[in-house]
């Protein structure tokens, strides 16, 4: 956990364990590369002992690539950001290695529920225009998503940096968008660890990894196993993106090739988009918990499965719920795809089956309900609209089918 040199895990006020602060001063940073059959080069050796009889700067730590003393700092203001998270649960404050979490009061049959994802090469593209807190919160926001896939809302959030160099300002706006999204969800930020890794790590390269924890009552479970034919699908829309498709994305518009050229293609205004390039890669990828916590935590309720649209698009998510023998039915028609998705076609020359491959189309998330409930859901859940139905499906058969209903059907 953020502690005082040792990881970073450092559990204060709903940030738990968080050690060896930003600097990563943990197991994780002290890995040892040999070179040269574990001997160092002629050369190295003769500074090394030129060093070591006082003719030169002393080796440490800090030459090496990993700074305790920024680490020690870039601490502190982890624990501010966590501050703002904390949850009466929290039990433990700067210092120990692992994060003290109790489970919220009331609960008769607990079960946890733990998701660990990464931002992914949306990275890149914050990198290349100088943002690093907008890409916490997708963070943040995509875990606390996966957990909710199982009808549990969220406890805790850990987050992990791992970079050769990155500046101690843009690992602290990193947490701080972990920090804002964990406020919003109500989740604490327990801990994390950042670990310095040069040699691993390519200068100016970084990685942002994190795990949610929710907790739901066991027969509140929402497992997709009562997914049933006849049940609707409904929708709820992306923010753009979300945090998958970005290799591809970059390797269309060569991001990542020339910085100034990158600055500039990112920053200018598309009159299509009604924003920056810049601007529609990076909106934050939306949480989608306040929008289902009614349906929560109702055991027997309309609610049969979740689907959260990630890697893989529709097809390669919404199967993930739909039951042996049964086909979901998606209505292209329910919909049209935000902007963003047609520039990104038409500028990569890319099939109609790729783009439903890799990219959510605009679909954030999808519930399957029972039908009787479907319209009162859809008036319930805001932002809502009727994408599909469940239905059965013969030998044979995808299961999941993008295409508009046949008619009377």
């Amino acid at each position: 956990m953020w502690g005082k040199g040792a990881p970073r895990h450092f559990p204060l006020a709903g940030r738990g364990p968080y050690g060896g602060g930003a600097a990563g001063v943990g197991p994780a940073a002290r890995l040892v590369s040999p070179r040269n059959g574990g001997h160092v080069s002629s050369e190295r050796g003769q500074r090394d002992r030129a060093d070591a009889a006082g003719s030169g700067p002393a080796l440490s730590y800090a030459r090496s690539g990993v700074d305790i003393e920024a680490a020690e700092a870039t601490v502190s203001r982890y624990a501010e950001l966590a501050a703002r998270t904390r949850r009466p649960e929290v039990l433990a404050d700067i210092g120990p290695f692992a994060g003290l979490f109790r489970l919220p009061g009331g609960l008769q049959d607990p079960v946890l529920v733990a998701s660990t994802d990464s931002v992914g090469t949306k990275l890149l593209v914050a990198a290349a225009v100088g943002r690093y807190d907008t890409v916490g919160r997708d963070l943040g926001n995509h875990c606390v998503n996966d957990v909710l896939t199982a009808g549990a809302e969220p406890l805790f959030v850990l987050d992990y940096i791992a970079t050769s160099d990155l500046a101690q300002d843009h690992r602290v706006e990193l947490v701080a968008g972990v920090a804002a999204a964990c406020e919003e969800n109500g989740a604490a930020l327990l801990g994390g660890e950042t670990a310095d890794l040069p040699g691993i790590y390519l200068p100016g390269a970084f990685d942002l990894v994190g795990t949610a924890v929710g907790v739901v009552e066991r027969e509140a479970v929402v497992d997709g196993s009562r997914v049933g034919a006849g049940d609707q699908l409904l929708a709820l829309p992306s923010s753009g993106l979300q945090t998958n498709g970005y290799s591809l994305v970059r390797r269309i518009w060569g991001i990542g090739e020339d910085a100034a050229r990158d600055r500039t293609l990112l920053e200018a205004h598309d009159p299509e988009l009604g924003c920056s390039l810049g601007d529609a890669l990076l909106a934050v990828h939306g949480s989608f918990l306040e929008a289902l916590r009614p349906l929560l935590g109702r055991p027997g309720g309309p609610l049969h499965g979740i689907a959260h649209i990630t890697g893989g698009g529709v097809p390669g998510n919404l199967s993930r719920i739909v039951p042996d023998g049964l086909q979901a039915r998606v209505d292209l028609a329910s919909w049209r795809p935000p902007a963003l998705f047609g520039l990104i076609r038409r500028q990569g020359e890319l099939p109609r089956e790729e783009m439903w491959r890799v990219f959510n189309m605009g679909v954030g998330l999808v519930l399957a309900v029972e039908a009787a409930e479907a319209e009162a859901l859809l008036r319930e859940v805001e932002g809502s609209w009727r994408l599909g139905e469940v239905a059965p499906r013969a030998q044979g058969e995808a299961p999941v089918v993008l295409g508009r209903p046949a008619a009377g059907g």
